[in-house]
C-alpha cells in the first residue's frame, strides 16, 4: 500500500471526499462569511469560526457521519460557534466592566487629608469673615442667597437700591478676599 493510500485509509477520509470539503470551503467560504458578519463579529473572529466549522466538518466525516445537506450542516455549525464566540464575548465585557466597578468602588473618590484640612481652613476663614461684617450687610447677603432680587432686599430691610448694591459689592469682595487667603 502506498504512503498516500495508506494516510487517507487512516483517517478516513477519500480522496473524493477531502475533495468535496475544498469545493465546499471554495463554495460557502464567502456566503458564510456575510452570514457571521452579521453577527457583528469582526472578520477575524468570523474566519476563524469559518476555519473552525470547517475541521468539524473534516472530523464529521472522519467519525463517517451523515453526508446529508453538508451546507446546511456547515451553516448550522458556523451559527452555533458564533453564538458561543458572542456569548462569550459578551461574559468577557461583563466581567471586565465588573472589575473595573469594583475598582472604582474601592478607590475613595473623596478629598485627600491635605485637601480636607485646606478646606476645612478656608471655610473657617470665609465664615469669620461673613461673621466679621457689619450686620447689615450680612442680612443683605442672606437675602441675595435667598433668591431674593435688589429691589427686594431694599424693601425689607428699608434702604434704598444704591445701599443694597454697594452692601453687596462691598460684601463680595471681603469674602473673596477671605478665600483666596
Amino acid at each position: 500500500m502506498a504512503e498516500a493510500d495508506r494516510t487517507r485509509s487512516s483517517s478516513g477520509i477519500a480522496g473524493g471526499e477531502a475533495e468535496e470539503v475544498v469545493a465546499l470551503f471554495d463554495q460557502l467560504r464567502n456566503p458564510l462569511l456575510r452570514y457571521l458578519l452579521g453577527f457583528s463579529l469582526g472578520v477575524s473572529d468570523a474566519e476563524d469560526i469559518i476555519q473552525e466549522a470547517f475541521l468539524a466538518l473534516f472530523q464529521h466525516l472522519e467519525r463517517a457521519k451523515s453526508r446529508e445537506n453538508l451546507r446546511a450542516w456547515l451553516f448550522r455549525v458556523a451559527h452555533n460557534l458564533a453564538l458561543k464566540k458572542l456569548q462569550r464575548s459578551w461574559r468577557e465585557s461583563r466581567n471586565i466592566s465588573q472589575s473595573i466597578a469594583a475598582e472604582h468602588s474601592i478607590v475613595d473618590p473623596g478629598p485627600n487629608p491635605e485637601d480636607q484640612l485646606a478646606a476645612s481652613q478656608k471655610q473657617k476663614r470665609i465664615l469669620a469673615a461673613l461673621n466679621g461684617l457689619p450686620e447689615q450687610n450680612r442680612w443683605c447677603l442672606y437675602l441675595r442667597a435667598e433668591g431674593l432680587r435688589y429691589r427686594e432686599i431694599a424693601e425689607v430691610l428699608d434702604m434704598s437700591l444704591g445701599s443694597v448694591s454697594l452692601s453687596l459689592a462691598r460684601s463680595l469682595a471681603h469674602m473673596a478676599r477671605a478665600a483666596e487667603r
